[in-house]
């Protein structure tokens, strides 16, 4: 097994590859406008650092999300890519997921929120760091207040809104190292993955004008 894993719906821009063992490479750079700029060459980095070439990867493993839209397009389309490139099966892992995987809670129940912008967070609960409770969902951190009450909370989002969660922790942001070694950890115990479907929860911010003023030539 050699598992190609990334992730662009946060700020984050991460690549990683597994072996079916253990994360052999990794990359991490937070830039949110750059995402197309960075992840090709962040997926370059990871393989020469392992001395592996593209074509020995089995398998695709994407962040789905939830995440802006455009950002978390760019990683979706790249793993298509590959993935019809190189004929091999492109899995999709909620970004949540990832992070609640990498987070240092060892009980539960806990929070996890990243940043959704609009002064919005995306979030889901979780009764261990591989056991989702709730499904992704996007509000305003003061709406989910007394839902999220006492719960210990990691990302981007939760140390963006202090008043909502006073107990946040690190990582911040999405590790696509974590991402491979959950998507490796349930391939190996025979669970079948999800297809890379998008979580984007809300309409993208560009939005064509619905009463724009038609111009025609004299």
């Amino acid at each position: 097994m050699l598992l190609l894993a990334l992730d662009t719906a946060t700020p984050a821009v991460t690549v990683a590859l597994h072996d079916g063992t253990d994360v052999i490479a990794s990359s991490s750079q937070v830039d949110a406008r750059r995402h197309g700029e960075l992840l090709l060459p962040a997926v370059d980095r990871v393989l020469a650092e392992a001395g592996l070439k593209l074509e020995a990867v089995t398998g695709v493993v994407v962040g789905t999300g939830p995440g802006p839209y455009t950002g978390l397009r760019v990683g979706l389309m790249t793993a298509d890519t590959f993935g019809l490139a190189l004929g091999v099966p492109v899995y999709g892992v909620c970004t949540l997921d990832g992070l609640a995987y990498a987070a240092d809670i060892e009980k539960g129940p806990f929070v996890v929120a990243t940043d959704a912008r609009r002064k919005e967070v995306y979030w889901a609960t979780y009764a261990d760091s591989r056991t989702r409770l709730t499904d992704p969902a996007v509000d305003r951190p003061a709406d989910i207040a007394a839902r999220v009450a006492g719960l210990p909370a990691v990302g981007a989002g939760a140390l963006l809104y202090p008043d909502t969660f006073p107990s946040a922790h690190e990582p911040e942001h999405v590790s696509a190292a974590a991402l491979a070694s959950l998507a490796a950890e349930r391939l190996a115990a025979g669970e079948e993955l999800p297809a890379p479907r998008p979580l984007y929860l809300r309409r993208p911010d560009a939005q064509v004008p619905k009463n724009y003023k038609v111009v025609t030539p004299k």
